[in-house]
């Protein structure tokens, strides 16, 4: 515990901040909580952003940590929960303030796929699929979008 007294504008400065904890099996298995949080994320306090924005910027850091674990055959996609809707190879992500986010993708079959939901019906499960055939290299979506939000 932390006996160091602090300022009302350190407490409300720290109230605002994004916590994170994550406890796995494995010691070595990536762990978001370890992780740096982007500025973007962590400069902006939590009660200025809108749902939409908080939902998106904690998933790129989810997506990113989810990659950093995928070998060079794999690469992410997100699995649809409740229904026969399958799979979304993820190549895109957004939000739409107040309440909205949205993947682009494509499913197994290569057809263009996007998912609109509202962040109060959020559940993503990702997974990884074996990389498209043509690809020299998987993509990192999660990577780019990571990087989108330390340029932003």
């Amino acid at each position: 515990m932390d006996d160091k007294i602090k300022t009302s504008a350190e407490a409300a400065e720290s109230a605002a901040l994004p916590r994170c904890h994550e406890v796995h099996s494995d010691p070595k298995a990536p762990n978001i909580a370890t992780k740096r949080v982007p500025d973007a994320v962590s400069k902006t306090p939590t009660d200025k952003k809108s749902p939409a924005q908080w939902a998106y910027e904690r998933i790129v850091m989810y997506l990113k940590n989810f990659e950093e674990s995928l070998d060079n055959e794999h690469e992410v996609a997100m699995g649809f929960t409740g229904g026969d809707a399958g799979v979304l190879r993820i190549e895109g992500m957004g939000y739409f303030d107040p309440d909205i986010v949205t993947f682009y993708g494509s499913d197994p079959t290569g057809a263009k796929t996007q998912l609109i939901q509202h962040v109060t019906q959020l559940n993503v499960m990702l997974r990884a699929l074996p990389k498209a055939v043509e690809q020299a290299e998987p993509n990192r979506i999660g990577f780019r979008l990571a990087q989108d939000l330390e340029e932003t």
